[in-house]
């Protein structure tokens, strides 16, 4: 008993994970009519996950100061990267679908393009923590990312497909809206507790790992989701296997890149933060910059294909969210073999 114990605690995500897979097999047996399936998982999707994610980003808020909340080199860089291989990719497409009579190439390159332009997921706040890296430093990346996101992606997401009645302008409010308010609502309530709650503050803040164990929660719903996606998606196994493919080097060369930016610009010491002792400030930064280039809001790139490009698209967020916690896992693993 105490070895499976162990086992349990070294590979939290990946039993979550399979636990996910495991309530998508269950719910589709315990509820066979499609409508209260459908029920089921908006409200999983809408109001559960969402919820988690505020609790999450709240917990993760109390402990950053928000004077430390500011932009490093190591930050435009890596929005720089992110807009460039958005852009390639966006460029790629849209030559694909004009010069070329296949519609296959195109739709690769459009997943792509999602997987590149998604923004950091605001969970990696909280792998961030666990791996010793900065939280203020990806919490600010959460933040350019996000506004980087609402400015750039309407102007091409535009241009590769286009919509009736869909405009930069409509685009940009969309994405604002739906990305937004789960920032700045958790950010807004943490200062105010932090504020005129001090004592509740502290009490948050004492109950260790509680984010953590909230994100495994989180990441069950999320492969439940995602699971679901892929299945029901109708897309011949060719495609979906492409998809998994592209999903997969994406997130590999993200994560790369994001490593290596953050070794090559370190980010500087941050007064009040608290830092693993046994990680030099270059591997702090690297695991930092990784994170925040790397573990994407999956959720996010499944709505955005399903609004603004091929809803075929779409299942590229599904695999990415498969891809990205397999790494997530091993990282998580390696760290406590360290430490153990």
């Amino acid at each position: 008993m105490p070895n499976i114990l162990r086992l349990l605690r070294t590979w939290k995500l990946p039993v979550a994970m399979v636990c996910g897979v495991l309530f998508y097999a269950l719910f589709e047996t315990v509820l066979p009519d499609y409508d209260i399936r459908n029920d089921f998982y908006d409200v999983i999707s809408h109001i559960i996950q969402p919820s988690l994610i505020f609790v999450m980003l709240f917990l993760s808020f109390l402990k950053v100061r928000t004077h430390n909340l500011r932009p490093h080199r190591w930050h435009g860089i890596l929005l720089l990267t992110q807009g460039m291989l958005f852009v390639l990719a966006s460029i790629t497409a849209y030559a694909l679908k004009r010069y070329t009579a296949s519609d296959y190439w195109p739709l690769l390159m459009e997943g792509a393009m999602l997987c590149f332009i998604c923004p950091t997921a605001t969970a990696s706040a909280v792998i961030v923590q666990k791996l010793g890296g900065s939280l203020s430093g990806v919490v600010t990346y959460i933040v350019l990312c996000n506004l980087m996101v609402s400015l750039l992606a309407p102007a091409f997401l535009t241009l590769v497909e286009p919509h009736s009645g869909m405009t930069f302008q409509t685009e940009f409010f969309m994405i604002m809206g739906k990305v937004f308010p789960l920032l700045l609502c958790p950010l807004f309530v943490a200062l105010c507790v932090r504020h005129y709650t001090p004592t509740l503050s502290k009490l948050f803040l004492r109950i260790k790992d509680l984010a953590f164990y909230l994100w495994l929660f989180a990441l069950a719903f999320a492969i439940m989701v995602t699971v679901r996606t892929i299945v029901e998606s109708n897309i011949p196994i060719s495609v979906l296997f492409a998809f998994a493919i592209v999903s997969m080097i994406c997130c590999c060369m993200q994560f790369f890149l994001g490593r290596r930016i953050g070794q090559r610009w370190q980010q500087p010491s941050v007064d009040g933060e608290e830092i693993d002792s046994s990680l030099s400030p270059r591997e702090r930064s690297a695991i930092t910059a990784a994170q925040s280039f790397g573990q994407k809001n999956t959720v996010f790139i499944i709505w955005m294909g399903l609004v603004f490009l091929n809803p075929v698209t779409s299942v590229v967020g599904g695999f990415y969210s498969i891809w990205h916690n397999i790494i997530n896992s091993w990282q998580l693993a390696k760290k406590n073999k360290v430490k153990n």
